[in-house]
Order: C-alpha cells, then sequence, then structure tokens
C-alpha cells in the first residue's frame, strides 16, 4: 500500500510540474527579474561604487560582502600596480591613521606602524607616495592645507581621504555650539574637496562607533549619539554640494557598520580592532584600483568594457536567424514533427519507436533563435551590469545539508532498471547525474577551501574521464563504427556550447577547461583504436591473440601519457605551436592545460582498460548479470564488497590528513582509479541495487555537460568566482531561483545541441567534408583576426 502510495505521490507531482511548464515559469521570472533589476537601477540610482562604499555584511569572520558585488582582495604587487605614478593623502585623526596604516600594509605587508603620534607621517614606495596628514579637526587648518593643494603650481594628491569629530566631541565636551561649528566649517571645506575631486578621488570617511563602556574618562563625551549628529551633519553637508546632480566627495560608511559588528572587540573602545580597519582599506582599494587592474573577482566600481567585434557579430547572427525564422513562420512553411505526449515519470517526451522525422527548414533557425535569447541571458548575468554578483564563503553546512537534500529527493525518485548488466545507461546517467549536482554545489559553496572536498570532488572529476574511456572505448568495440559522421556528432555536441560561449563571453576555449579535456582524450581514444590494426570485438571472438593486440595498443598509449607527463618542456613544446595553441591556452600559457592534463592523465585509459576486461569476462560467461543476480560467487562478492568499503574510509583518512594541495595532488592520478572501481564494484555487486536506479539523478545526468558549463556564467558569476544574485537580500530564496532558472536553460540547450547537430552534420559523406571544409576555412579566419588581441582582462 505504501508502494503504491509513493508511486502515485511521484506520478502526481510530474503531472502537473513537466519541464516545459517549468521553462515557460522560467522565461517568465527571468522577464521579471530584468524589469525589477533595470527599474531598481534607474529610479533607485545605486551602482556598484556606491554599494562598495556604504553597505555590506559579514559573511563569516573578517569576510565582508559589500551589497550586490564582489570586492577583490588585492595583493602587493596589484597594489603598486594600481597606486604607480600616484599620490594618495590620509587627512585626519587618530582613526584616519589606523586607516593609513592598514593601508600601506597592502602595498607592503611588513611595514610597521612605529611612527609617531600626532604628526604627519609618510611612505614611499618605487613610484607612489602614500601620506598621512594629522589634522584631528575639521577647522581653518584643514581648509589651509586643501586650499593649498587646489593651486595649479602645486602637486595635487591623485586620491584624498579625510575624516574627523571626535576631537572636537572631546575638546568641546559634546556641545551643541561645537556641532554647529563642524557644520560651518565642513560648509567651507566641501567647496575646496569638490576642486580637487575634479581632478582625482576624495573619500570622507564617516565616523565609526564606539564602545561607551570601555572609553577613558577623558573621553567619555564621546558617545554614539554625538558621532551620528555629526555623520548626519557631514551628509548633508557633502550631498548639498552636488554638482550636476551628483556628488563629487565620496562617503565611506561601509567601515561604520563593519565597526558595529566588531567594535566591542576593541582595546580602548575609540580605535577600531585591524580586522575591521583592514576591510575599510580593502574597500578603499577597490574603489580606487578595480576600475583600473579589472579584476574578475571584483565586479564593484567596475565600467564594463563595449562588446567586441566578434560579440556584435554573433549578435547580429542571432537577430538575423530570428528575422528568417519569423518570415518562415508567416510564409506558413510549417514542416515541423508532430507534438510527442510528454512522459510524466521522467519528465521527457517520449521518444518515437521509428527513425526521427528529418527537421524542417524552419527548425534550424527556431534553434538558433532560441539559442540567442538564452545567450542573451548569459550575456545579462555575467558581462552587463544588470544584476549582482557576491562572493562565496565556506562553511560546512553550506555544503553538506544541500548534498543529504539532494540524496533523499535522489532515493524518493528511485526506478527499477530495465535492464541489470554492469553500468548500464540508466546507471551511467545516474552516476553523471549526482556527481554533476555535488559538483555544483562543492562550486557554489567554495568548497575548495576544504582539502577533503576537494579530494574527493577531484574523484569524481577523474570518474567522469573513466567513463569517456569506458563509453567510447565500449561502442567501438562493439560497434566498429569509425566513420567521420560518428566522430563529427560526437565533437559537435561536445563543443557547441562552448564555442559559442567563447565567441558571446569572450573567453578561451581553455577557459571552460572539462570540454578541451574530454575532447582531446576522445580524439585520442578514436585514433588508438582506429589505428592499424583495427581490432573490433568479433575479430577477437576468432582468435585470442587479437586481445594481445588490444593490450599491446593500451601500453602503447600508456607509454605515450608517462613521456608526456614527465616531459614538460616536451609538452609545452607541442602545445605552444600556432594554431593549437589558441585551443589549449589561458591568458597566453599552457600551465592550465597541463596541470589539468596531468592531474587526471590516467582515469581514461583506466576506463578503456576496465571496459576491455569486462567486456571479455561477460562474452565468457564469467558474470551473473540477471535480475537479483550476484556479480560474483558469494565469497568474492563479499570479499569484494569489504575492500571496497575499506579503500572508501582508507582514502578519506588519507584526503583528511593531507596539508596542501600540491601534496594530494601528486598521489592523486595513482590511486582515484581505486575509489572509482571501489564505487563500481558497490554498485553493481549486488543484484539487487544493479535492479535500480534514481530517474532523478539519471535526468540531471542527462544534461550534466551542459549543467557544467552553465553554471559558469549564469549560476555562478564572475566566471566562477562568485555567485549570480538575481533575489537581493534573501540567499535562500536567490538559490532556488537562480537554480531552478539554471537548470531549464541547461535542459533547453540540450535539446537545442541535439537539433543542430542534425543539421550541421549530415549523414552524406560529400555533404559532410564540404560542410568541414567551410568550418576549417571560417575557424582559420576568426583565428587569424584573433591572432594579435590580447587576452581578455581577468580571463
Amino acid at each position: 500500500m505504501a508502494v503504491l502510495a509513493y508511486s502515485l505521490g511521484k506520478r502526481e507531482i510530474n503531472q502537473h510540474f513537466t519541464i516545459k511548464n517549468a521553462k515557460l515559469i522560467s522565461l517568465v521570472v527571468v522577464i521579471l527579474l530584468l524589469v525589477f533589476h533595470t527599474a531598481s537601477r534607474y529610479y533607485g540610482g545605486g551602482d556598484s561604487c556606491e554599494w562598495l562604499l556604504s553597505r555590506g555584511r559579514y559573511l563569516g569572520e573578517n569576510v565582508w560582502q559589500p551589497y550586490g558585488c564582489m570586492m577583490h582582495k588585492y595583493k602587493s604587487i596589484e597594489a603598486k600596480t594600481c597606486l604607480a605614478e600616484k599620490r594618495v593623502a590620509f587627512v585626519g585623526d587618530s582613526r584616519i591613521r589606523q586607516l593609513f596604516y592598514s593601508f600601506i600594509k597592502i602595498i607592503d605587508p611588513e611595514r610597521r606602524e612605529d611612527g609617531n603620534k600626532h604628526e604627519d607621517i609618510s611612505f614611499e614606495d618605487e613610484s607612489s607616495s602614500v601620506n598621512f596628514l594629522w589634522y584631528p579637526e575639521a577647522n581653518n587648518s584643514m581648509k589651509e592645507r586643501l586650499i593649498s593643494w587646489t593651486h595649479e603650481s602645486s602637486a595635487k594628491p591623485d586620491v584624498v581621504i579625510l575624516g574627523a569629530a571626535t576631537w572636537s566631541i572631546k575638546l568641546h565636551s559634546g556641545s551643541s555650539e561645537a556641532l554647529q561649528q563642524y557644520k560651518v566649517n565642513l560648509t567651507a571645506i566641501a567647496v575646496h574637496l569638490e576642486r580637487l575631486a575634479d581632478h582625482g578621488e576624495v573619500y570622507w570617511v564617516l565616523q565609526d562607533p564606539v564602545n561607551e563602556e570601555v572609553l577613558s574618562d577623558n573621553r567619555k563625551m564621546i558617545t554614539n549619539q554625538q558621532l551620528e549628529l555629526y555623520n548626519e551633519a557631514a551628509a548633508d553637508v557633502l550631498n548639498s554640494s552636488k554638482r550636476n546632480g551628483r556628488s563629487r566627495v565620496k562617503l565611506l560608511a561601509a567601515s561604520r557598520q563593519a565597526a558595529m559588528e566588531t567594535i566591542t572587540q576593541s582595546d580602548d573602545g575609540l580605535h577600531l580592532p585591524e580586522s575591521t580597519r583592514n576591510v575599510g582599506a580593502m574597500v578603499l582599494m577597490n574603489s580606487v584600483c578595480n576600475k583600473l587592474l579589472r579584476p574578475i573577482d571584483g565586479s564593484c566600481c567596475q565600467t564594463l568594457p563595449p562588446p567586441n567585434l566578434l560579440q556584435k557579430l554573433s549578435a547580429c547572427f542571432f537577430l538575423g536567424s530570428a528575422f528568417i525564422f519569423l518570415v518562415l513562420h508567416v510564409l506558413g512553411n510549417n514542416r515541423h514533427r508532430r507534438p510527442v505526449p510528454p512522459d510524466v515519470e521522467s519528465l521527457e517526451e517520449k521518444k518515437p519507436a521509428t527513425a526521427a522525422v528529418p527537421l524542417g527548414p524552419k527548425a534550424p533557425f527556431q534553434a538558433l533563435c532560441r539559442m540567442g535569447i538564452i545567450m542573451g541571458y548569459f550575456y545579462l548575468c555575467d558581462r552587463a551590469d544588470v544584476f549582482m554578483k557576491e562572493q562565496k564563503f565556506y562553511t560546512h553546512s553550506t555544503f553538506f545539508i544541500p548534498l543529504i537534500y539532494i540524496f533523499v529527493l535522489g532515493v524518493f525518485y528511485s526506478e527499477n532498471s530495465k535492464e541489470t548488466k554492469l553500468l548500464n545507461r540508466e546507471q551511467t546517467d545516474e552516476w553523471k547525474g549526482w556527481m554533476q549536482l555535488v559538483i555544483l554545489i562543492y562550486h557554489i559553496s567554495g568548497a575548495s577551501a576544504f582539502i577533503p572536498v576537494y579530494m574527493h570532488v577531484r574523484v569524481l572529476v577523474a570518474a567522469y574521464l573513466f567513463q569517456t574511456g569506458y563509453g567510447h572505448f565500449s561502442f567501438f568495440w562493439l560497434k566498429g563504427d569509425f566513420g567521420l559522421y560518428r566522430v563529427c556528432q560526437v565533437l559537435f555536441r561536445l563543443n557547441f556550447l562552448v564555442l559559442v560561449l567563447c565567441v558571446v563571453m569572450d573567453r578561451p576555449y581553455q577557459f571552460y577547461y572539462f570540454v578541451p579535456l574530454v575532447t582531446f582524450w576522445f580524439v585520442v581514444i578514436y585514433g588508438t583504436l582506429a589505428m592499424w590494426p583495427q581490432i573490433l570485438q568479433k575479430k577477437a571472438n576468432s582468435s585470442g591473440m587479437w586481445h594481445l593486440g588490444i593490450l599491446a595498443k593500451l601500453l602503447g598509449l600508456l607509454l605515450f601519457i608517462c613521456f608526456f607527463a614527465f616531459s614538460q618542456g616536451f609538452f609545452e613544446s607541442i602545445f605552444s605551436v600556432w594554431p593549437i595553441s589558441k585551443l589549449f591556452e589561458l591568458n597566453g600559457s599552457i600551465h592550465e592545460w597541463w596541470f589539468r592534463w596531468k592531474l587526471d592523465r590516467f582515469a581514461v585509459i583506466h576506463g578503456m582498460l576496465f571496459a576491455f576486461i569486462y567486456l571479455v569476462l561477460q562474452k565468457r560467461q564469467v558474470l551473473s548479470e540477471g535480475k537479483g543476480d550476484a556479480l560474483f560467487s558469494a565469497k568474492i562478492s563479499n570479499l569484494l564488497l569489504f575492500l571496497s568499503v575499506v579503500s572508501f574510509i582508507t582514502y578519506s583518512i588519507w584526503a583528511s590528513s593531507c596539508k596542501t594541495k600540491t601534496e594530494c595532488n601528486e598521489m592523486h592520478p595513482y590511486i582515484s582509479v581505486v575509489q572509482i572501481l571501489a564505487f563500481i564494484l558497490i554498485r553493481n555487486i549486488p543484484g539487487y541495487a544493479r535492479s535500480i536506479y534514481s530517474s532523478f539523478f539519471a535526468w540531471f545526468g542527462k544534461i550534466s555537460l551542459e549543467l557544467f558549463i552553465c553554471q559558469y556564467h549564469i549560476w555562478l558569476a564572475a566566471d566562477t568566482k562568485g555567485i549570480l544574485v538575481l533575489i537581493p537580500g534573501n540567499p535562500s530564496l536567490n538559490i532556488m531561483v537562480s537554480t531552478f532558472i539554471f537548470v531549464c536553460v541547461a535542459h533547453e540547450i540540450s535539446l537545442i545541441t541535439n537539433d543542430l547537430a542534425q543539421v550541421v552534420i549530415p549523414k552524406d559523406s560529400v555533404a559532410l567534408l564540404k560542410r568541414l571544409g567551410a568550418i576549417g576555412l571560417f575557424s582559420l579566419l576568426v583565428l587569424l583576426l584573433t591572432r594579435g588581441s590580447q587576452p581578455t582582462p581577468g580571463a
């Protein structure tokens, strides 16, 4: 009875929530979000610079998150590059002196706070100059200093940071007359600040709160109420000095907001703890430097570059396709497939039993039109200043709680398998699906910072490559289809989305590292097995000697891998040759390709060898693959299961004991296969385990490649460095909405790729060769056009 209710419950859910309905809902949500964010920018007047300086929150200890944008953590060399030939002046009291020290420690981390109190302090570094000027009150002395800078003959500072109030409160015991005089003095000063802002950047630092309980007796009059009055006065005066509707003097309020949570850690109740001062200094560095250095993980205060030529051409191409589609639609050219009823259980369309009807002339333009709309969404998410972005922050709960959630869903959608062979199609889809979901959670939670999780995810990536070797070897061994059509179909399905993104998002091919990796290994597998003599299962059945031939080929491939792995110079010389280098370089270097290739260099050959051994054993009927039957005899099955569990536990203990990623990565290529084999045995030895699979995980497995690629720009942000924010102020709801849209987009791209593959890759050999020639000439033209171009900053 419970089983019946469970089955009916799932059918009821899927009956009303099909993938088609989900996509319609996601389209409506995207339109509403676009309207909301555009209206917020237009009417709210907020930009990422204002957000950086004014609002934010702590994600964790000492990790500051500005509202709506990402703050880059500047290193010494970056700060020196940004501030080269610049003069920076900090003007104010002891609190500004604290900010000055935190600022110069970004430039020179070894700098000590050894300056005398109540005196000017200078810092010179190669071509940059940062000075602190002691002016504890906003009075005539400060005004005279500013006037001297406004004279044409004087050397004006490029950046000025000012702030003062506590001394005015202290010296006049918090009197109302002192506050009124403060307003008068600041009004006179504001004129000169505006003039300085014409030639540089000027920041007025609002007063941080104090811990009144800890203040010494001679500072008791400095209360938070007084500081709030002085901050309101400063904001009123400086905002009233706007020119052309915009203030030239920027108010730094973010450090004040950060201090509200940390002032209790202050030693004297007045001066901030070092971690909070560092927040203010890093906010300033981002405000000054982001627009110059354009760090990819520093979206605050960045002006976006205009689209390049290829991006404009791609937009014209998609618009042209949409226009042709509309023309054909109006003309009534409606040769399309009959509607196929949805499969309620899998949320998919049932595939017709007969061969697919050829697509009509309108279908490819319709597919390109849909692709153009999706690429527009990609561009708006990660290349336009429409949606917000935030940085990642890892906690154990943000990684493990979603894992438990998806595991429960996976169990809820358990189904009976159609076949019970080892690593059948349903099971491999399930395997790819849950691995992809784990990798997605790993990326969005920033779990790479936790080495044990990092190492386990490295095994999942190796398992993908293992499946690449297993799947392609099995196909070629059983089918013997080495034709050009099959090769082009595989290469198109692997690379179509990435090649479009390279143009639309202005990123190199190697940026989407997994696709170059699986493409390279597919070509290697094809070359190994297609090379004379071509040894197939049919030929091997006639003579066992052919098995030795396959083993000899695999041994040759292993030697090839080892030679490249231990000859980095030769490896780099091969892949640095133009035009091959255009496929494997990232920021002008192939180091990333070398790292990715070397890390999982044996995974594919392990998959090929496993496929060979399994298919030979299967042919000789050594394995029991009947429904409910254990794969081996009871003793062997129990022994292998025990060893598999032990290997899992041993690996987890080893991964937890690793001190550095480099140390772990050295061992990874040699031991990852043990974990992969252990999982396969645990999943397949018991007959009942082979008889079921999770349709939930299998569904995601069918679009795993699209999910992996799409996450770069429409789930994560800033090319995976941050998180896309569609719903500001509510992280949980934001993740749910962005995930829903992201999954719908990935599924739609999968359908578009399948539709276009039928059109782009014809079965006729002559037509295919002509098309390949045209594609080759076009690719050569694009490579020549981009040969002299510089890598995109931050890529």
